[in-house]
């Protein structure tokens, strides 16, 4: 189970992990196809390394701790299937 750093609220498990091989804004980070006991930021478009994309940063429920974000659409066909899932961010997260 990974749960969130700060407060331990549970965020997602190992079987949503799709890779584990993405960038986030501090390092290391999961590609996930789903996460929970977050609420979405504002949506916006941002360039990625791979483009932009519109997102939404994602946060911890319990803490309000950035977690990561949400791909809502990728601006390139090679990069639609981020589309509906999230990177989970490692400084964000530990496992328990």
């Amino acid at each position: 189970m990974y749960a969130c750093r700060i407060c331990e609220t549970h965020l997602s498990s190992e079987c949503q992990i799709i890779s584990k091989s993405f960038q986030g804004r501090g390092g290391k980070a999961y590609l996930m196809d789903q996460v929970v006991n977050v609420y979405l930021g504002l949506k916006e478009t941002r360039k990625l390394m791979t483009g932009n994309h519109e997102v939404a940063d994602i946060f911890c429920i319990d803490c309000h701790t950035l977690a990561g974000w949400t791909y809502i659409a990728a601006s390139e066909t090679s990069q639609k299937y981020k589309e509906g899932h999230f990177i989970l961010e490692k400084k964000a997260f530990k496992s328990v």
